[in-house]
């Protein structure tokens, strides 16, 4: 009998905003993490990333923060600044309503507008070494009240370089406080650092989770900049066409809206959720799986029922936050030796989560852009040739010769072919599509390929490793997507532990310096 968070100590509010998420079951990591937090031990915990080890710190947290006392209570330190990006995001995530106030500290951001909101009164710091060091030194960021201090990926912040910064900051902090430290791996230095600075821990192992099956086509769409997914969505569909599809959303919300969306465009689609009964549920999975129903808009929490043989495709509409849920989504598909897709929409700031699953998985994911107007029309075009030639080798074709007959009098005999095409390609195009919903190839709708400088050490620190950010560029200028230029096609990325591995054959200096 697998736990639940419920079984693991979480509040009555905390896991309603879970189930809101999605999350309904607790990943081996966090089973095992978060009752040692929430009991008060200190925590080694050795796993990968992808294990879900963000919520496996943060829940027992959250539990925890006194809101009522505006101070630094907690600090989370990431090696980048990507990581801390995404670790802030999650951590607010699981907060929902509560009047709990979280700050990402890192290089490449005003420092002011940091130092201004320290001062108005932060819960939990999200930062990365260099730059918590320099509000330390500032006298911005105060540790007095700290009683949680976590540090994520501490094998990295060992390989960049960054060790000795982390101690110069344990060291400022309470001795009275709970500290959690995750690696994926446990060098000399981590354990010394360990035993330094960490209480009688206790220590949790995650094996690495299943690989993805190798007969499964793994497709990311890259989602332009100030687009929505659902608008995405559409021309994806409109392209690969799939012939039964289950699409992952993350909340119930999102599934009832984008079924309503994809209905209202003449799809046929249904929602498949925690809010329906199990009445209606084995009602859905009966149609879906008589192909009354071709596509399943579902939340993970449901969909761990639906299997549907000869599934053609699996399509991450959100990505999930584990590779382990990862894996087990896109497994419902490519089965029984068959080949199956799975599609993946992906925002600029979703980038490091890929790469996570693709390092994971050890297959690279075929990067492709939003298909034009004209892609989509040249398909259109296809599928109405095939249909065509069924047409002239059925039996009605005889029931409209009289009609061709009579025409061809005055109408050459292509015009009149032509025009019979016309019609049928009008009704049967899209309404989105003649609303002018995506632009023409050469219109300025793309989204500009996140930048990672991998030329030296310091790309490995927060200050040159960065991604684009919500369309900004370094100024902190609006810019980029509304000049001319179709989507660049993206490559495939390189190995980053291979990146890794020849980081730390250089300078360390240069990585302290990159995450200031």
């Amino acid at each position: 009998m697998s736990l639940t968070f419920e079984d693991l100590g979480i509040s009555d509010q905390r896991l309603a905003q879970l189930e809101k998420l999605g999350f309904t079951t607790p990943t081996n990591i966090q089973q095992q993490a978060i009752p040692q937090l929430l009991s008060g031990r200190d925590v080694v915990g050795q796993s990968q990333t992808g294990t879900g080890k963000t919520a496996a710190f943060s829940l027992p947290i959250l539990e925890r923060i006194d809101v009522s006392q505006k101070v630094v209570q907690a600090v989370v330190l990431a090696p980048t600044r990507e990581l801390a990006i995404q670790v802030h995001s999650a951590i607010s995530e699981f907060v929902g309503s509560q009047r709990l106030k979280i700050l990402a500290i890192y290089g490449g951001q005003s420092i002011d507008r940091q130092m201004m909101q320290l001062k108005r009164g932060v819960h939990v710091v999200v930062g990365t070494p260099g730059r918590v060091i320099d509000l330390l030194d500032r006298g911005c960021l105060k540790l007095d009240h700290v009683k949680w201090f976590v540090l994520d990926e501490a094998d990295e912040m060992l390989s960049m370089g960054f060790i000795d910064d982390v101690e110069k900051i344990l060291s400022k902090a309470p001795t009275e406080r709970q500290t959690a430290l995750f690696s994926a791996t446990m060098p000399p230095s981590i354990r010394q650092l360990v035993n330094k600075f960490l209480n009688d821990p206790v220590t949790v192992t995650v094996q690495q989770p299943k690989a993805a099956p190798n007969k499964i086509n793994q497709v990311a769409y890259l989602i332009p900049r100030h687009w929505t997914k659902a608008r995405a969505l559409q021309p994806i569909l409109e392209m690969e066409d799939p012939e039964t599809a289950l699409i992952f959303v993350r909340t119930r919300r999102t599934a009832a809206e984008l079924t309503n969306q994809l209905q209202a465009a003449g799809h046929s689609v249904d929602e498949y959720h925690g809010d329906l009964s199990q009445q209606a549920r084995e009602r859905l999975l009966g149609r879906f799986r008589n192909r009354q129903v071709r596509w399943v808009v579902a939340t993970d929490i449901a969909a761990r029922g639906l299997d549907v043989d000869e599934l053609t495709h699996v399509i991450n509409f959100d990505l999930p936050d584990s590779v382990e849920t990862y894996v087990h989504r896109i497994g419902r598909t490519g089965r029984a030796g068959k080949e199956g897709t799975a599609i993946s929409l992906v925002q600029p700031f979703e980038r490091r989560k890929q790469q996570v699953i693709e390092r994971h998985n050890r297959q690279s994911w075929q990067m492709l852009s939003i298909p034009t107007r004209a892609q989509i029309e040249a398909r259109q075009l296809e599928k109405l040739q095939v249909q065509v030639k069924e047409a002239l080798s059925g039996e009605r074709l005889a029931s409209f010769l009289p009609i061709v007959r009579e025409l061809s009098e005055e109408y050459d005999a292509h015009a009149i072919a032509a025009a019979a095409l016309q019609i049928a390609y009008d009704q049967t195009r899209p309404d989105w599509l003649k609303a002018d919903s995506i632009p023409e190839e050469d219109a300025s709708y793309s989204s500009p390929k996140p930048k990672l400088r991998s030329s030296s050490r310091r790309s490995s620190g927060d200050r040159n490793r960065r991604w684009v950010q919500d369309g900004k560029n370094r100024d902190g200028k609006r810019g980029g997507n509304n000049g001319g230029g179709a989507t660049p096609k993206p490559k495939l990325k390189s190995n980053h532990r291979e990146s890794s591995m020849h980081q730390n054959q250089l300078n360390s200096s240069a990585a302290q310096e990159s995450a200031s």
